[in-house]
């Protein structure tokens, strides 16, 4: 299946963030290349891109991610680009005649999953399909200029933005036949509207619109400032909430580390450096602990919570430009084991220069091993209980809970006592794991 983009426009809403509405940026990647990059998560590779104003510099711009992304980018121009978007779609005609397509939006963010549930139910010859979001009080969506729907029996009976009386908006994606083509040339030709709403609302009439409920997934229409911020906000509480997240993570970490990556998504820097920023600051927190007294303590503690919450952002910063990397995961969880090392190491090393006794060495060695031994569990034990807590992960005990009670630990001057917890509570959970894997 192709996907059409119309990605023609001036944007003057947003000309103060940019000359070129498909290339400003959303948290560091461009509009345009976040719709293209959620359709390839949906499996699709094959593109027709209408462009028309300051389009060479958008088309530059997609022969390179074309290129990084190995899909097929099909280059439309549009001269009238200032007349209603339909003639956008018109133009696209000859390289989509004869086949199902899905027709989007380059200013329109959302869940690549509605693409693939779409697909499971395409609409027959003749008939269009909208994704339709039926929650009326979605506070992503600007009321006065989104395009209302009205739906009765699954179906698109009226569209329009003055529409008084309506239960859904328009989320600007379609699944379309050809007949779309004849429709807007109709609309064109009997009312002069060269609208996509006004071909898609000649169908509606005819009982050719099907209605297709989004379950309230997210999406978004980014047209001027204030919805370029909402967006940024969206897709950075969309990084809450991860399902391997124990409860350190999701109720102090998490939301630090958010307001960092959006932050951090706007700059060069990578997610595996910051992996590695966390990992050198953990590097120096064990550092200080093999200092003596308590400032250096309390210090090294201190470091090794902010590590905790920058570890987080390299995830986040990746999911958010789109640079997961089976790679990134495996360098960031080596490093952890590293400084989860060195973190309890240097703990065992100040704990014994205060008390000179072989019990310390003990404890601080049952620390790394049920440290190591609860990470070597977590894949399956995670994978196991998924399922059973929903995504909560409010029981899952990890890294978060181990680092921040070394945080607490120093900051209270108790090195011994905070090894002593840490052995014991990870030794007891890895052998909890391995007991609930058995049965399970």
């Amino acid at each position: 299946m192709k996907c059409l983009i119309i990605a023609a426009g001036q944007g003057s809403r947003l000309r103060h963030r940019g000359s070129s509405k498909p290339l400003i940026p959303v948290l560091g990647v461009p509009l345009i290349e976040r719709v293209i990059r959620t359709v390839v998560r949906a499996g699709i590779r094959d593109f027709c891109v209408v462009t028309g104003y300051n389009g060479r510099k958008v088309r530059d711009f997609l022969d390179g991610l074309a290129r990084r992304l190995g899909i097929n980018v099909t280059h439309v121009v549009n001269d009238e680009w200032d007349r209603g978007n339909g003639l956008s779609v018109l133009k696209a005609r000859e390289h989509l005649e004869g086949e199902s397509f899905f027709l989007l939006m380059s200013d329109h963010l959302f869940d690549w999953e509605v693409l693939c549930d779409m697909e499971r139910h395409p609409p027959k010859d003749g008939e269009v399909t909208l994704a339709v979001d039926l929650d009326t009080s979605n506070p992503l969506v600007d009321m006065d200029d989104a395009t209302k729907v009205e739906c009765r029996d699954g179906l698109v009976r009226s569209i329009g933005k003055d529409l008084r009386e309506f239960n859904g908006f328009d989320t600007g994606i379609f699944l379309c036949t050809p007949a779309l083509f004849d429709a807007i040339e109709r609309s064109a030709g009997e009312g002069g509207d060269t609208s996509l709403t006004g071909g898609i609302r000649l169908l509606a009439a005819e009982g050719r619109v099907n209605a297709f409920d989004t379950g309230r997934r997210f999406w978004i229409d980014v047209d001027d400032g204030d919805a370029l911020d909402r967006a940024e906000e969206a897709l950075s509480e969309r990084l809450r909430g991860k399902a391997t997240d124990g409860p350190v993570s999701r109720l102090l970490n998490r939301p630090l580390s958010v307001k960092l990556s959006r932050r951090l998504a706007r700059t060069r820097i990578t997610p595996n450096q910051i992996s590695f920023a966390s990992f050198v600051l953990s590097l120096v927190a064990a550092w200080l602990f093999t200092r003596q007294g308590y400032l250096p303590l309390a210090a090294g503690a201190i470091l090794a919570q902010a590590a905790s919450v920058i570890d987080g952002s390299d995830g986040e910063v990746a999911r958010l430009r789109f640079l997961e990397s089976d790679y990134g995961g495996w360098f960031d969880a080596v490093l952890d084991r590293y400084a989860d090392a060195l973190l309890l190491f240097g703990l065992t090393w100040h704990a014994f220069m205060e008390s000179a006794e072989g019990v310390t060495l003990f404890v601080g060695f049952m620390a790394i091993i049920g440290s190591f031994m609860l990470s070597y569990t977590a894949d399956k034990y995670d994978n196991l209980m998924r399922s059973r807590f929903e995504g909560r992960g409010g029981l899952r005990m990890g890294r978060d809970v181990r680092v921040f009670l070394i945080f607490v630990g120093g900051l209270l001057n108790q090195p011994f006592l905070t090894l002593l917890v840490i052995a014991v509570l990870m030794n007891i959970e890895t052998v909890r794991r391995m007991v609930v894997c058995r049965h399970a």
